[in-house]
């Protein structure tokens, strides 16, 4: 049944010329969200998960890729927990720095990611929200350990529900519950954020932090940043090498 879902997925986005680039990365992720069951919902993240998902199954079999496209975007973006619950002092810290309230980092990063994450991979999400992302990253691109960094402690509950509903084992996501401003980038080989913080104040310094951290070690090191606020703060041994104003893709040199 999942070969044949893929196989129909694959012919319906290849007939449109926007999707023929990602075809085999959007079938393989349109199929697992089409055979996952109901996500647990532990804080009440989800209560149009069943009207979305079931949009989404009658889209495929519609068979018109833009209403598959656009019904498969709205159940993806209500799984990431745009709603975030977030306590008033958890609230109030991630307004005074400026970061973006769990919006979702979209489908081209999950796409793009492919050629960037291996086995040994150590990836990093900087403002995680309930994880999804990551743990996308983490499905779809098997590697050794994926650190999710979130503000919120009932995201972060919301996320390790979401980890054993994808069948993703324990030690290959590390969850830290805390302010992005105290978390560290060493060690990390590819990272995503979705502008954590505000340029300026303390968020302006947590990305000369962060680029001096990186700057300081020698490995390879990827970094997809949504609504960019790195490229001023980067060093020069760091290109750009993807970029469509509204995800930015930097690798080492």
């Amino acid at each position: 049944m999942s070969r044949a879902l893929d196989h129909r997925l694959r012919r319906i986005l290849g007939s449109e010329q926007d999707f023929i680039e990602h075809v085999d990365g959007m079938a393989k992720l349109m199929t697992l969200f089409a055979r996952l069951p109901v996500p647990p919902d532990p804080v009440g993240l989800f209560p149009d998960y069943d009207r979305l998902k079931h949009e989404f199954i009658s889209s495929i079999d519609d068979g018109d890729p833009d209403l598959l496209e656009e019904s498969f975007l709205n159940l993806y973006c209500h799984v990431h927990g745009h709603e975030a619950p977030y306590t008033v002092e958890e609230r109030r810290r991630v307004d005074e720095t400026g970061g973006y309230w769990c919006h979702a980092g979209g489908i081209s990063p999950l796409l793009r990611a492919a050629d960037h994450i291996g086995p040994d991979t150590v990836s990093g999400d900087f403002g995680a929200g309930n994880g999804l992302q990551g743990l996308l990253f983490q499905k779809l691109y098997p590697h050794r350990l994926a650190i999710q960094i979130e503000i919120s402690s009932r995201m972060i509950e919301a996320g390790r529900h979401l980890q054993s509903w994808l069948d993703i084992p324990s030690g290959r996501v590390k969850w830290i519950v805390g302010d992005v401003l105290d978390a560290s980038a060493k060690g990390m080989d590819f990272i995503y954020m979705y502008r954590p913080v505000r340029p300026d104040g303390e968020g302006g310094e947590f990305y000369r932090k962060f680029a001096k951290e990186l700057s300081g070690t020698g490995n390879a090191v990827v970094i997809f940043s949504i609504a960019d606020c790195l490229r001023h703060y980067l060093g020069v041994e760091f290109s750009i090498f993807y970029s469509d104003g509204h995800l930015t893709c930097f690798q080492r040199k």
